[in-house]
């Protein structure tokens, strides 16, 4: 007898409102941009989405929205003295002469690392804009006087897969949104959850859980392999249907937001699927997609 999917009694249609639904735009808009400029935050903000940066700490002291360790990724015509360098290795003066655009594309050229002091600028006043703030390699004191001298501490999501972070941070920032975000096997993340159970989910707000899409090889998903998720369909994900719906479930229970990465994603079934899940948020690196397959999804028939 062939299988069938299993569905969450619980429906986000019937909880969130469609203009509450969150969407995080990965590195500020996703594949739309290039990668944690002003630029890209502005646009993830115009599209309604909740921008992601990520924080890196130069030589001098200046945090800034930076992913990876070194530049020889979003630099173009990096130097090889620089190859191997990173946002620790130089200083911001440093720094902001490098385009990190072009590599994206040459419509993005001549765009700069952003300092996180101008990104909280641009929400200072402006309630509607927030931002997930992903650490890698910040001081969380200094981090917390610049969120609170620009007045956006109920703006910002502070982002880590380090329990403690959070932990930390939500006695610094304490009116500041959480997301503790977690990827691995079945038994790995039955572990982190077991971490989480003996404090009662203290000081998470948001819990995001990466999904993997079967046939996918590290984040990279080849097309068929996307195509072949239907609604409808049996375990299509590296995760199994029935360990997601009840981690979702039991997320939800705690009053917490759930909110999962789909690796790859780039057709409405992915989401249909993940939203009959009980997942009631998205992070993308698709933020247009993932809108679409949200709207229609609210726009169905009951």
């Amino acid at each position: 007898m062939a299988q069938m999917a299993v569905k969450s009694d619980w429906n986000v249609r019937d909880h969130v409102p469609l203009k509450d639904f969150k969407i995080q735009a990965h590195r500020g808009a996703g594949d739309l941009a290039e990668e944690n400029t002003l630029e890209a935050f502005q646009l993830g903000w115009k599209m309604g989405c909740i921008p992601e940066s990520d924080l890196r700490t130069t030589k001098d002291g200046i945090i800034v929205a930076f992913h990876d360790g070194n530049f020889s990724r979003v630099v173009k015509n990096v130097t090889p003295d620089m190859k191997s360098k990173g946002v620790k290795d130089v200083t911001f003066a440093e720094l902001e002469k490098l385009d990190v655009g072009s590599y994206h594309g040459e419509k993005f050229a001549g765009r700069h690392v952003s300092k996180m002091s101008d990104v909280f600028a641009l929400m200072t006043g402006k309630p509607d804009r927030q931002l997930y703030l992903d650490i890698k390699n910040v001081s969380l004191p200094e981090l917390a006087k610049l969120v609170v001298d620009a007045k956006v501490e109920s703006q910002v999501i502070l982002a880590s897969t380090k329990y403690d972070i959070i932990r930390s941070w939500k006695k610094l920032v304490p009116q500041s949104q959480t997301l503790q975000w977690m990827g691995g096997t079945e038994e790995y993340l039955e572990g982190r959850f077991a971490e989480l159970r003996k404090t009662d989910f203290a000081d998470v707000t948001q819990l995001q859980i990466h999904v993997n899409i079967k046939g996918a090889v590290g984040t990279k998903v080849e097309q068929k392999f996307i195509d072949a998720v239907k609604r409808d369909s049996v375990d299509p994900f590296k995760e199994s249907d029935t360990f997601l719906l009840t981690k979702a479930a039991e997320v939800r229970g705690h009053g917490i937001l759930i909110q999962t990465l789909p690796w790859g994603a780039t057709s409405k079934a992915v989401y249909w699927k993940l939203m009959d899940l009980g997942f009631m948020s998205f992070a993308t690196d698709h933020p247009d997609v993932t809108q679409d397959a949200v709207k229609a999804y609210y726009a169905e028939k009951q």
